[in-house]
């Protein structure tokens, strides 16, 4: 069927992709880089669709400006220590085999990443080493005891304030749990490297005080500035290497590894280069807009700031951090063993469908989701109607026939909203995208589409006046050709197929091109697919 699992599309290809030599800055786009501890699920999807969704966007509104997209997979730290042990292997063979999977879910999503950085590489290393000096010969760095409560799933330490302690309840035993995220932690006191993040807190304040945009959802920035009114502890950089062999060793100090979540922060930092020659403007630093999940906030808003402001780059310029996917209500956990299989779902349904579902259930990020086969197989249902459908109805031979005497008259009466709707929704898509509102986007849309196929049931075009015909057939085909244009960002394949039917040429599948336009070309490429 038309619109369905065929031709890859072309969008989000070419130049707008890669680094130019003509100084300016890229759009620069990270995802969180995921933990490979285990295969990837839906959540990851989720991440890796939502960053893809404003990487296309972009490079479509601004096509002079390049776009550049980095993900990739955090190897580093005792989970993944402890899950290559389990299955006998090094840990380094563990994360070829699993950093593959997501690099393979990335590419089946049709996510056009530019970067896929493994923290195992050698150009990380440096990087982490030469950012690690550099803080050190600030004074910002020191060896001292640290205690605090240690999660092995969040590889992180808690201070007291950040841990819930639920006592022992019938037959369950009493059990610390982190506030943010829910894991267990356990009491741990070490001899660490620590990092003077106390210093920090006022110009971090003042930053997020300065920036109300700078964090979504607003509830994320709110809660972040009560947090920054109170002194900020120095935090953990490393491990003592009798418990974690497997990470980056300290500079001048093998007998400590670098903590995992201090490298794989570090790694939007190496993906575009850096160390660089220059201020890294042109390299692309800062980045734009960074995805995460909502579980990782404060070390993209508190402990990555904290480094640069160190290190005197900018900071981030957004920060977007969704809400989770959940299964029964419970939030989907490789530990709970309650994840959906993205590759499963994409296979059943189709990669757009799933794109689709993703962007219009989740694409608000207030809230969490839960994921419901039932759901997917009703969007994929919807999208197939509301587009599909009304392609093939407006390019039917019933609609040509009445056509075939048609004077050079077309009654448009029937179809004003649809025109004036179509000329608008450039500008309304723009306008929720760059609120960060990825569902109320693709709802316009669908709107649009859903409009047109009111508008051509209520005109009966096959059995109306030629002029009727001709009004039905120039203003439904123009309604498809922008909603095609607005589509690429998230579903790009069925918006490349749909623009490639109605013969639109690739150079005007640009933002600018969704504006209103001449139909000769795309009713002359319709009639020319329909002959084939």
């Amino acid at each position: 069927m038309l619109l369905r699992h065929s031709v890859l599309s072309k969008a989000f290809s070419g130049s707008s992709r890669r680094w130019n030599s003509t100084g300016i800055k890229p759009w620069y786009i990270t995802t969180p880089i995921f933990y490979p501890n285990a295969v990837p699920h839906i959540g990851h999807l989720y991440s890796l669709v939502t960053a893809d969704i404003f990487a296309r966007y972009n490079a479509l509104k601004n096509t002079s400006r390049p776009v550049y997209f980095m993900t990739g997979t955090d190897e580093h730290g005792l989970k993944i220590q402890k899950a290559a042990l389990d299955k006998g292997l090094s840990p380094k063979e563990f994360c070829d085999s699993i950093s593959q999977q997501f690099r393979r879910l990335a590419t089946e999503a049709d996510v056009g990443f530019t970067r896929f950085l493994r923290t195992s590489e050698e150009a990380h290393y440096a990087s982490v080493e030469h950012i690690w000096r550099e803080l050190d010969q600030q004074g910002l760095i020191y060896k001292g005891s640290y205690s605090g409560w240690y999660s092995i799933t969040d590889e992180c330490f808690y201070t007291e304030g950040q841990v819930i302690h639920i006592p022992e309840e019938g037959n369950t035993p009493a059990r610390s749990i982190s506030k943010e995220t829910g894991a267990s932690v356990e009491f741990s006191c070490e001899t660490n490297y620590m990092f003077r993040l106390s210093q920090f807190r006022e110009a971090l304040l003042d930053h997020y005080t300065s920036n109300p945009d700078s964090v979504f959802p607003q509830s994320h920035h709110a809660h972040l500035i009560s947090t920054l009114q109170s002194p900020l502890d120095d935090i953990s950089i490393s491990r003592p290497k009798s418990r974690l062999s497997w990470g980056i060793p300290v500079p001048n100090d093998p007998e400590h590894t670098v903590y995992v979540w201090f490298d794989a922060l570090i790694s939007y930092l190496t993906g575009i280069g850096y160390p660089w020659s220059d201020s890294g403007t042109t390299a692309g630093w800062p980045v734009d807009m960074q995805i995460i999940g909502k579980d990782i906030v404060r070390f993209h808003s508190v402990y990555l700031p904290a480094v640069l402001l160190a290190l005197k780059l900018p900071l981030q310029r957004q920060i977007l951090a969704h809400a989770h996917w959940t299964s029964s209500q419970k939030k989907m956990s490789k530990s709970l063993g309650n994840t959906t299989d993205p590759f499963q779902a994409i296979e059943e349904f189709g990669v757009d469908s799933i794109r689709y579902y993703l962007a219009k259930v989740g694409g608000r990020f207030q809230d969490d989701v839960d994921w419901s086969h039932v759901q997917v197989a009703k969007h994929d249902k919807e999208l197939q109607a509301v587009l599909g459908n009304l392609f093939m109805r407006i390019t039917s031979p019933a609609i040509a026939s009445r056509m075939a005497t048609e004077s050079s008259q077309s009654d448009k009466e029937l179809f004003v909203p649809l025109i004036e709707a179509s000329n608008a929704l450039p500008a309304v898509v723009s306008n929720y995208l760059d609120k960060m509102n990825v569902a109320d986007a693709l709802e316009a849309i669908v709107d649009v589409l859903r409009l047109a196929n009111k508008c051509l049931t209520d005109a009966a075009p096959w059995k109306s006046s030629p002029e009727v015909a001709r009004a039905s057939y120039d203003s439904c085909l123009e309604a498809l050709r922008v909603s095609g244009v607005c589509l690429q960002p998230f579903i790009p394949r069925v918006a490349g197929e749909l623009l490639d039917a109605l013969g639109v040429p690739s150079e005007e599948r640009s933002w600018q091109y969704g504006q209103a336009g001449s139909l000769g070309n795309v009713a002359v490429g319709v009639r020319l697919f329909r002959s084939k």
